[in-house]
Order: C-alpha cells, then sequence, then structure tokens
C-alpha cells in the first residue's frame, strides 16, 4: 500500500475515526508543530523529529529504533491521541520531555518533570568514556553531581564507574525528589544517595575524586529572553544572577577543599564561559572539546583550584 499523505488543512478536516498510516500521521505532526513555530532544545531540535518522539510515546512504540511498520494503519482512536498530545505541544508550548515524562541522558532513560530541568547537556560525551584523559577509572571511588536535578549526570557516572558511591546534591527538595525516583528506576540505590545543600553546605565531612556540575549559569539578559517552552523549567535551575556567575564563582571557591588530592572539577557553564574567562583571566580553565556538539564546559584539577584559589 503507498503511503497517503495530507496537509495540515486536510489533516484538520479528517475525524478521528477515519484510518490513516502512521507514517502519513508523522508527516503531518511534522508540518503542524512547524506551522506552530515553537523553541526547540529540549531532547530535539527540529518539529519533525519532535513529532516522531510524540507519535511514538502515545502509541507505545520505542523511541530508540526504527519505525517497523509505518505503512501501518492506526485507528481512529490512536490518530485522536497522538492529535491531542501535538496539540498540546502547539498551544502549551510545553517541552516535549514534559508531556512524555521521559527524558534521555548518555543513552539511559530518565523520569522528569516540571521540578527540575530537562536533561541535556554535552557532559554525557566524556562521561561515557569515563573522563577517560583525565582520570584513571579505578582510582574515582566517589563521586558528586552538584546541582543535580534529575540525576542524571551522576547516574550516568554511578554506570561509568562501576564502584563508586555517588551523591546527588540539589538545593531543591522538589528536584532530589525526581532524582530519587531516577535512583529507584536504575536500582542504584545501594550506590547513588541524595542530598539537600545550597553548593556544599551540606556536604562538609565529605571529598571526592570527581565533582560534575551542571549549575544554573544564564545571566539575566537571556533570562528576559527566554522562550516559553524554557519558562517552564525551574527558574532555579536557570537563572545565576547578572553575568550567569553567581553559582560558579562560589563553586571555584570551594571546591578544592571538597577533592581528593588526585580529584577533578568539572562544570558545564554554556554561555556564559566568555564571561568566566573574563572574570579570571589567569586561571588555566581546560576547555573539552565535543565529537558530537556542544560547548561551555571547563575542568580544573584539584592542585589548580588551589594554586589559583586567591583569584576567586
Amino acid at each position: 500500500m503507498p503511503f497517503v499523505f495530507y496537509s495540515v488543512n486536510q489533516m484538520n478536516m479528517i475525524s478521528d475515526n477515519k484510518m490513516i498510516t502512521l507514517q502519513a500521521l508523522l508527516q503531518w505532526g511534522g508540518e503542524y508543530l512547524a506551522a506552530a513555530d515553537l523553541c526547540y532544545g529540549h531532547g530535539t531540535d527540529n518539529a519533525n523529529d519532535e513529532a516522531a518522539w510524540l507519535l511514538l510515546f502515545a502509541l507505545d512504540l520505542p523511541v530508540d529504533e526504527p519505525i517497523a511498520e509505518p505503512e501501518r494503519l492506526l485507528s481512529g482512536a490512536e490518530v485522536a491521541k497522538v492529535k491531542a498530545l501535538l496539540k498540546r505541544r502547539a498551544e502549551e508550548r510545553l517541552p516535549a520531555a514534559y508531556l512524555t515524562r521521559q527524558a534521555w541522558f548518555a543513552g539511559l532513560s530518565f523520569y522528569v518533570d516540571e521540578r527540575v530541568l530537562v536533561p541535556r547537556s554535552p557532559l554525557a560525551e566524556p562521561i561515557l568514556s569515563g573522563f577517560a584523559d583525565w582520570l584513571d577509572p579505578a582510582g574515582v571511588e566517589r563521586v558528586l553531581d552538584l546541582c543535580s536535578g534529575s540525576g542524571c549526570i551522576g547516574i550516568a557516572c554511578a554506570y561509568a564507574f562501576a564502584d563508586a558511591q555517588v551523591d546527588l546534591a540539589d538545593i531543591s527538595a522538589e528536584a532530589l525528589e525526581v532524582a530519587q525516583i531516577n535512583i529507584e528506576q536504575h536500582e542504584l540505590s545501594g550506590r547513588v544517595k541524595v542530598q539537600q545543600a545550597d553548593l556544599f553546605v551540606g556536604l562538609e565531612d565529605r571529598r571526592y575524586d570527581l565533582i560534575v556540575s551542571n549549575p544554573p549559569y544564564v545571566d539575566a539578559i537571556e533570562m528576559s529572553q527566554l522562550s516559553q517552552e524554557f519558562r517552564h523549567e525551574p527558574e532555579l535551575g536557570l537563572a545565576a544572577g547578572e553575568l550567569g556567575l553567581d553559582l560558579v564563582q562560589r563553586m571555584l571557591r570551594q571546591a578544592g577543599d571538597f577533592l581528593n588530592d588526585h580529584g577533578m572539577l568539572v562544570v558545564e557553564v554554556g554561555n556564559s564561559a566568555q564571561a568566566l574567562e573574563a572574570f579570571y583571566p589567569e586561571v588555566p580553565f581546560l576547555w573539552l572539546q565535543f565529537e558530537y556538539g556542544g560547548e561551555g564546559v571547563f575542568m580544573l584539577t584539584a592542585d589548580e583550584l588551589k594554586q589559583y584559589q586567591g583569584y576567586f
């Protein structure tokens, strides 16, 4: 059977009782979202991929495999379910991950809702390699995911360092509730724990071999220009003062006291990278390069943090 294609207007006129192919609905979904002039960046970067994600979720099909039967005829109920989800995405401007309650990071599935940011950090790439260019995996016994949100970074580290104990620390009790859901989902409660903390306040008795953080780093101007999609995320996880450096500066002043001698700090600062370098021109930030895209992630060793502590 050949594919049947419908324009946006044609699809709007189709009764939910009329059967069409999965491929036809997928094509229409991409056109529908494109016409809605949405903002992407929460797992996809275009209307077609976003439509596919929502369609596969609505039809309870695997999102990480090719569509097995694109010519399959969908029932009226299935069409209605997909259209309702796409309509919510277009009209409410909710990130797709909040509609599906699922996001992916480092090849792993995580539960997410409006209590946490949607995972999208380039940190997945070095975590998957176990920071192999800088760390001996056998020497990583304790890891801290600072400003952990959903816990995706720390949980991914628990997979990368199979013998390590991992702390997920966040100031938000609500975010830690989501992180706990993900710990249980990944069956890691024996090695991964949540800890409510204001950066390092609450962690005074601990030392780590690796501290990884994706803290709030959005500056005041960028906060004022955020799209509706990003405004659905908790402001606490985004806003970081005039320059976007409020939390990072505190972190730099304190992190050296929480690392073991061979330890390492890795922090994502995104678009605030230029402001950070301008503020501390003497500090030898090592900026990570990413094969699959991303920028604004620096690395400092425990020795470097102690050597330049006076600059922070």
